[in-house]
């Protein structure tokens, strides 16, 4: 379970130094610490669990959400998440793993994210069709749909089949929010295929 600072201290209020208290508690195993003033009470807990607690408001997407969902072939070992309005890439290096967020626009942000409940802990995940898409935002721009197939299914190495069977309505939504010509690429280059 995810338990802050202030928690910790406050089951600790029959202590007079609280800090010594608390770092005795880390060195016993009794917590786990994340990141400065978060900490984990199992070891074994995945990092994407602890994804959302460690910067926020963010989701996991991009690489680690094109993973999840098997269109991507590589195991991914970082846990890579979007957020909105930081105007920077923030990362953080923790004994649960390697986690990097960066920005998607903020209009785009909350569309396409679901909410997973896995036994005590909640996360949130891009669906297949916006983790695909905040992929492509962060790239630089192509020129046509030859170049967007090619990233796709050489580069990126998608299955044709997998492409076709995203949500065709939901890209093209996406499309008008992220105002992107990779994304508009790739909702050109679908409806081609899927129309075929």
């Amino acid at each position: 379970m995810i338990v802050t600072n202030d928690v910790i201290k406050m089951n600790l209020i029959n202590y007079s130094n609280k800090n010594t208290k608390l770092t005795r508690e880390v060195k016993k195993g009794k917590y786990f610490k994340i990141i400065n003033g978060l900490y984990e009470t199992d070891s074994n807990t995945p990092g994407y669990l602890l994804a959302g607690s460690i910067y926020g408001p963010s989701y996991l997407s991009f690489d680690f959400a094109l993973a999840y969902y098997d269109l991507i072939p590589e195991r991914v070992v970082n846990y890579t998440s979007a957020t909105f309005g930081k105007k920077k890439k923030k990362e953080f290096h923790t004994n649960f793993g390697n986690f990097f967020y960066r920005d998607v626009p903020s209009q785009v942000y909350p569309y396409g994210i679901n909410l997973i409940k896995e036994g005590e802990y909640y996360y949130q995940i891009a669906s297949p069709e916006k983790a695909l898409c905040d992929k492509l935002y962060t790239l630089s721009p192509l020129q046509n749909l030859q170049d967007i197939k090619l990233l796709l299914t050489e580069d990126l190495r998608i299955d044709e089949d997998d492409l076709k069977n995203l949500n065709l309505d939901d890209i093209q939504k996406l499309s008008e929010l992220y105002h992107c010509k990779n994304v508009t690429l790739l909702y050109k280059y679908l409806r081609r295929i899927i129309n075929e």
